[in-house]
Protein backbone atom coordinates (compact mmCIF):
# COMPACT_ATOMS: atom_id res chain seq x y z
CA UNK A 1 0.00 0.00 0.00
CA UNK A 2 1.63 3.32 -1.14
CA UNK A 3 1.54 6.02 1.25
CA UNK A 4 2.28 9.75 1.29
CA UNK A 5 2.96 11.67 4.25
CA UNK A 6 3.69 15.21 4.28
CA UNK A 7 5.45 17.40 7.26
CA UNK A 8 7.06 20.72 7.46
CA UNK A 9 5.92 23.99 9.93
CA UNK A 10 3.09 25.40 10.35
CA UNK A 11 3.76 28.60 10.71
CA UNK A 12 6.04 30.57 8.12
CA UNK A 13 7.16 34.72 8.68
CA UNK A 14 6.68 36.36 5.41
CA UNK A 15 9.82 36.43 3.81
CA UNK A 16 10.78 33.51 4.98
CA UNK A 17 11.56 30.19 3.42
CA UNK A 18 9.19 27.00 3.21
CA UNK A 19 10.37 23.47 3.53
CA UNK A 20 8.28 20.90 3.46
CA UNK A 21 8.66 17.20 3.09
CA UNK A 22 6.76 14.36 1.43
CA UNK A 23 7.83 10.65 2.84
CA UNK A 24 6.37 7.89 0.51
CA UNK A 25 6.64 4.19 1.65
CA UNK A 26 5.16 1.22 0.04
CA UNK A 27 6.83 2.07 -3.14
CA UNK A 28 9.96 3.63 -4.34
CA UNK A 29 10.31 6.95 -5.65
CA UNK A 30 12.73 5.69 -8.35
CA UNK A 31 9.93 3.69 -9.35
CA UNK A 32 10.02 3.89 -13.44
CA UNK A 33 8.07 6.77 -14.85
CA UNK A 34 6.58 7.66 -11.69
CA UNK A 35 6.74 11.66 -10.91
CA UNK A 36 5.82 13.44 -7.33
CA UNK A 37 4.53 16.65 -7.39
CA UNK A 38 3.92 19.27 -4.89
CA UNK A 39 0.71 20.44 -4.96
CA UNK A 40 -1.20 23.56 -2.75
CA UNK A 41 -5.08 24.60 -2.47
CA UNK A 42 -5.23 28.22 -0.55
CA UNK A 43 -8.88 29.00 1.09
CA UNK A 44 -11.53 29.70 -2.65
CA UNK A 45 -8.69 28.60 -4.49
CA UNK A 46 -8.50 25.50 -7.02
CA UNK A 47 -5.30 23.43 -6.62
CA UNK A 48 -2.14 24.83 -8.22
CA UNK A 49 0.59 22.59 -9.01
CA UNK A 50 3.95 23.75 -7.74
CA UNK A 51 6.98 21.69 -8.91
CA UNK A 52 7.71 17.53 -9.38
CA UNK A 53 10.09 15.57 -9.12
CA UNK A 54 10.96 12.79 -11.96
CA UNK A 55 11.88 8.90 -10.92
CA UNK A 56 15.05 9.92 -12.65
CA UNK A 57 16.05 12.89 -10.99
CA UNK A 58 15.10 15.01 -13.76
CA UNK A 59 12.55 18.31 -12.05
CA UNK A 60 9.92 20.38 -13.04
CA UNK A 61 8.28 23.59 -11.94
CA UNK A 62 5.53 25.62 -12.14
CA UNK A 63 6.41 29.02 -14.69
CA UNK A 64 4.67 30.71 -11.79
CA UNK A 65 7.08 29.79 -9.39
CA UNK A 66 10.42 28.48 -10.63
CA UNK A 67 12.15 31.66 -9.30
CA UNK A 68 11.44 30.48 -5.88
CA UNK A 69 10.41 27.06 -6.08
CA UNK A 70 13.03 24.42 -5.37
CA UNK A 71 12.31 20.71 -4.73
CA UNK A 72 15.00 18.01 -4.15
CA UNK A 73 14.97 14.35 -3.37
CA UNK A 74 16.60 12.35 -1.26
CA UNK A 75 16.25 8.39 -2.40
CA UNK A 76 17.99 6.71 0.99
CA UNK A 77 14.79 8.28 2.86
CA UNK A 78 12.54 8.31 -0.09
CA UNK A 79 11.40 11.79 0.27
CA UNK A 80 11.01 14.61 -1.67
CA UNK A 81 11.06 18.24 -0.26
CA UNK A 82 10.49 21.69 -1.83
CA UNK A 83 11.30 24.84 -0.47
CA UNK A 84 9.30 27.98 -1.33
CA UNK A 85 11.28 31.44 -0.91
CA UNK A 86 10.13 34.50 0.52
CA UNK A 87 6.57 33.65 1.03
CA UNK A 88 3.82 35.61 1.49
CA UNK A 89 0.50 35.57 3.43
CA UNK A 90 -1.31 34.82 0.23
CA UNK A 91 0.55 31.77 0.09
CA UNK A 92 -1.12 30.22 3.02
CA UNK A 93 -2.75 26.87 1.81
CA UNK A 94 -2.53 23.39 2.30
CA UNK A 95 0.30 21.66 0.79
CA UNK A 96 0.16 18.25 -0.59
CA UNK A 97 2.24 15.43 -1.83
CA UNK A 98 1.02 13.55 -4.92
CA UNK A 99 2.66 10.78 -7.04
CA UNK A 100 1.43 9.42 -10.67
CA UNK A 101 2.81 7.46 -13.53
CA UNK A 102 4.05 9.01 -16.64
CA UNK A 103 3.11 12.56 -16.01
CA UNK A 104 3.37 15.30 -13.23
CA UNK A 105 -0.22 15.81 -14.07
CA UNK A 106 -1.49 12.43 -13.20
CA UNK A 107 -1.92 11.42 -9.78
CA UNK A 108 -2.65 7.58 -8.48
CA UNK A 109 -1.60 8.41 -4.59
CA UNK A 110 -2.03 11.53 -2.50
CA UNK A 111 -1.07 13.06 0.96
CA UNK A 112 -3.74 14.34 3.27
CA UNK A 113 -1.95 17.78 2.87
CA UNK A 114 -0.30 19.88 5.71
CA UNK A 115 -2.21 23.19 6.51
CA UNK A 116 1.21 26.12 6.38
CA UNK A 117 -0.28 29.20 7.55
CA UNK A 118 2.10 32.41 6.75
CA UNK A 119 2.12 35.02 9.36
CA UNK A 120 4.20 37.69 11.26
Amino acid sequence: QVQLRESGPDLVKPSQTLSITCTVSGTSITTSRYYWSWIRQSPGKGLEWMAASQYDGNTYYSSALKSRASISRDTSKNQVTLQLTSVTPEESAVYYCAGGSGSYYLYDYWGRGTQVTVSS
